[in-house]
């Protein structure tokens, strides 16, 4: 209990005198989540209104890597994307291993699959004969779908709750391919796991709490919006 509250206060500590470390790796968490979840919307968005209303052979095997790949284990993607990355990979020539790119871009294979299945499951709901409704009064294929996704766009803002949520308390992957250097790729979560492993607890428990608070912040952004237009 007193290491909590010694948290608690060494978080108050560090947002009062606006210290400069903490507020980098608050901004560089927050950049790298934010890019990677808007990739994955870009991605997500399509694949999973696709899936949802094209009928091709192996759809359902597709589905089910989707709904498989939202429990993709972090660590998992951390060691590919490095593979991929590494000197001699397919992407070595990229030379981005250990660089806030290489974070964005697993954690973006970690939040595509989220946003595509839920994406998926938010148009399976519009009414099919909604649909056909749509197509029988003349409306193309592409005006059909622009409705559809716009029909569901309150439950597909939950996609981006998830995706986002995913990604910022992530710890795997963000350390493997970013390397947790100091003032470059250091995030919340590589912070948290370096202070704890040298027995800092107390700044530990602080930046524990500020990834809560950001976490909550965004999420309750998003919840206000979505709850306002439902109502």
């Amino acid at each position: 209990m007193d290491l909590l509250v010694a948290g608690v206060r060494e978080a108050l500590r560090l947002l009062l005198t606006g210290d400069a470390e903490v507020f980098a790796i608050l901004r560089l968490s927050l950049e790298v989540s934010g890019v990677a979840t808007l990739v994955s919307l870009a991605l997500g968005v399509p694949a999973g209104a696709a899936l949802a209303l094209v009928r091709f052979p192996g759809r359902t095997l597709l589905v089910a890597a989707v709904n498989a790949g939202m429990g993709l284990p972090p660590v998992v993607v951390g060691l590919f994307v490095t593979l991929l990355l590494w000197r001699s990979g397919p992407l070595g020539g990229w030379e981005i291993l250990y660089t806030p790119a290489a974070i964005v871009l697993a954690q973006a294979v970690i939040a595509a699959p989220i946003v595509t299945g839920i994406t998926l499951a938010a148009v399976q709901n519009v009414p099919e004969k909604f649909r056909l409704q749509l197509l029988a009064l003349g409306a193309s294929r592409a005006q059909m779908l622009r409705v559809v996704v716009r029909e569901a766009r309150l439950p597909m803002l939950a996609a981006v709750m998830a995706g986002f949520g995913g990604v910022i308390s992530e710890i795997g992957a963000s350390l493997m391919v970013g390397g947790n250097i100091k003032g470059q790729t250091r995030t919340l979560t590589t912070a948290m796991v370096l202070e704890t492993g040298k027995g800092n607890f107390e700044i530990a428990i602080a930046l524990s709490l500020l990834l809560l608070v950001l976490v909550f912040g965004v999420n309750w952004a998003l919840t206000a919006v979505q709850q306002r237009r439902v109502w």
